[in-house]
């Protein structure tokens, strides 16, 4: 994210200050000086808000787990047992993110001065290395089964079956909404979904073998919930590489936003510019931003911070914002990393 961290915090004019750090909050910060700049970090992070559904989603996850294991157990259903390993991996999951919202929640110190936001991240991170295994596994055991019969239990298989689709459809109800905003939330709103649908291939394969006999169609499905799995292991595991690398957050062109900053009065140019993600619902900025003369005064200074402050809020829903105030050619005075 090259240097990022370098330099001084809306400095009004200073060409001093090099070396700290943007959540440091420190004398030349974009919300000093008496003006009460609000850096969005204090509403807590999206997965902590929805807090309450996770909690029901585990609940209710685990319900559905052990009435399929029974189910596993009684019918000698590889693809019902498939699913319920699936199922207990989210529970898991969820669980670490539950865990992780609350790490988050404690507050900054001097030498976590974000606290412990990027746990969330990291759960995620688990989470996404949880379903990939479960899947492999999966496979693992379901291709040996194509080739041979076995007896199975199947009105015992479609009623675990049943049951477990019936919890699956509860969480999706329980967590919508919640999945926009938060990216454990959408991970757990992803497993549930995959789970549901797992239910359903286990249901058809049931309803197949109770019509025709063909047993081969349980480890069918059994291969068919390793493959709905993949998918989303995949896709969260991208998400969350994203942040952890500090890309640019999903939405956000740096080119437009380097020109609304540039529009704003007062401001001549523009570099040093990032934006990334702490973690899921907490974007943050930050810029070298080169004022001309004029407001290179107190009062100039806060009027030019009150500006980019409320054009980021207002086009980048992002309010955790540093900017560090240059004269014209300081730029010179700088690494050549500086953009």
């Amino acid at each position: 994210m090259g240097d990022r961290h370098h330099g001084g915090h809306g400095g009004h004019g200073e060409h001093g200050g090099h070396g700290g750090h943007g959540p440091s909050h420190g004398a030349h910060d974009l919300h000093g000086h008496g003006h009460g700049h609000s850096h969005g970090l204090t509403g807590g992070t999206a997965t902590g808000r929805h807090r309450r559904k996770l909690m029901a989603v585990v609940a209710i996850t685990l319900v559905g787990v052990l009435v399929q294991l029974v189910g596993a157990w009684a019918s000698g259903s590889l693809s019902l047992l498939a699913d319920a390993g699936h199922m207990l991996s989210d529970a898991a999951g969820v669980s670490i993110a539950l865990f992780a919202a609350w790490a988050a929640a404690r507050p900054a110190t001097i030498r976590r001065t974000y606290g412990w936001q990027r746990a969330e991240v990291l759960a995620a991170l688990a989470n996404a290395v949880g379903l990939a295994t479960i899947a492999v596994v999966i496979l693992i055991e379901a291709v040996p089964r194509l080739g041979r019969a076995h007896e199975i239990d199947t009105p015992a298989m479609l009623v675990a079956a049943a049951l477990g689709g019936a919890a699956n459809l509860a969480c999706l109800l329980v967590l919508h909404g919640g999945h926009k905003e938060s990216l454990n939330v959408r991970g757990a709103y992803l497993e549930v979904l995959g789970d549901l649908l797992g239910s359903v291939a286990v249901l058809a394969a049931g309803v197949l073998i109770l019509a025709t006999g063909y047993t081969a169609a349980d480890a069918i499905a059994s291969i068919v919930i390793a493959l709905l799995i993949l998918p989303r292991a995949w896709s969260l595991l991208r998400e969350v590489v994203d942040v952890l690398l500090e890309t640019v957050p999903r939405g956000v062109d740096l080119h437009e936003l380097r020109r609304h900053l540039l529009s704003v009065e007062g401001v001549r140019g523009v570099h040093d510019l990032h934006a990334w993600t702490i973690t899921s619902g907490v974007p943050v900025c930050s810029a070298h931003v080169v004022v001309d003369p004029q407001f290179l005064t107190p009062e100039g200074a806060h009027l030019v911070l009150d500006r980019l402050q409320a054009c980021l809020g207002e086009h980048f829903a992002t309010a955790h914002c540093t900017f560090q105030l240059e004269p014209e050619g300081h730029l010179g005075h700088e690494p050549a990393s500086h953009d």
